[in-house]
């Protein structure tokens, strides 16, 4: 395999009339100096641009880069079908003849179900010192533990604390549950369809992504605001969008070999 082989990287599928400009100086993942272009057939395009073949993909560089090229087009206005991190076909004839080729239909109705909808996602974690002031006072076991352990040496009290621990977890997991509903009760009815995970971290609340209409965006943006000033000082929110529809195509988007090459 000669050093400067190279392969077709591909970050996803948008409609042909993009223009060749919608692309041009983004960043490219693997080669930052790879050219992102437009591989069209059939009234579709592939967004693409060059890898090295002898060069692993997955940096966290890596990573951002798919998501801002993509992310990108998304706030253009014209839909976007994403495709997984570490998507890579031989050349930009496997990109002509098999990939636009054989994906043809279901890129067609992908791009169709997304026109004129986007992707917005909130992600809500705990003001820390403010939601452990709600459970000790909420939960007079949690206020008779720490007035336990007040001026205890940091070697005394090892059963009040892991009980103290375990209340305060478990009081908020309550609250996280009892929150998350709310934050979809007053967002979901300005969306299409909402997809939530629990976030790694102990502060975090809610990772929520809505796929909103355009005609509904503001309502919904405005609601987040709304829901953002009742949560003043409790929560912290932060809407990101528009953004590539990446958790409402996994019907739609190539199911391509990581590393064809």
């Amino acid at each position: 395999m000669a050093e400067d082989e190279r392969a077709c990287y591909v970050y996803g599928v948008v409609t042909d009339d993009r223009p060749d400009e919608s692309v041009k100086d983004l960043p490219a993942v693997g080669d930052p100096e790879a050219p992102v272009t437009l591989v069209r057939r059939g009234g579709q395009a592939a967004v693409v641009s060059e890898v090295p073949v002898d060069k692993p993909l997955g940096t966290p560089e890596d990573l951002r880069t798919h998501a801002r090229v993509l992310d990108h087009l998304a706030a253009q206005g014209s839909p976007v079908l994403p495709f997984r991190f570490g998507t890579v076909v031989r050349d930009t004839a496997a990109v002509t003849d098999e990939l636009l080729v054989e994906g043809h239909d279901d890129f067609a109705r992908g791009l169709d179900r997304l026109r004129g909808r986007t992707q917005l996602t909130v992600r809500a974690r705990y003001d820390q010192d403010a939601v452990l002031r709600e459970v000790v006072t909420e939960q007079p076991e949690a206020r008779r533990l720490r007035d336990e352990l007040r001026g205890l040496p940091e070697d005394a009290g090892y059963e009040q604390r892991i009980e103290l621990g375990q209340l305060v977890m478990d009081s908020i997991a309550a609250k996280r549950s009892v929150d998350a509903l709310e934050l979809d009760r007053r967002l979901a009815p300005y969306a299409l369809g909402s997809v939530s995970e629990e976030p790694a971290s102990s502060e975090g609340l809610v990772n929520a992504s809505f796929l909103v209409e355009d005609a509904k965006r503001q309502a919904f943006e405005e609601a987040a605001e709304e829901l953002a000033a009742h949560w003043h000082g409790r929560v912290r929110m932060r809407l990101l969008g528009p953004l590539a529809p990446y958790d409402f195509v996994a019907d739609a988007t190539f199911e391509g070999k990581e590393g064809d090459e």
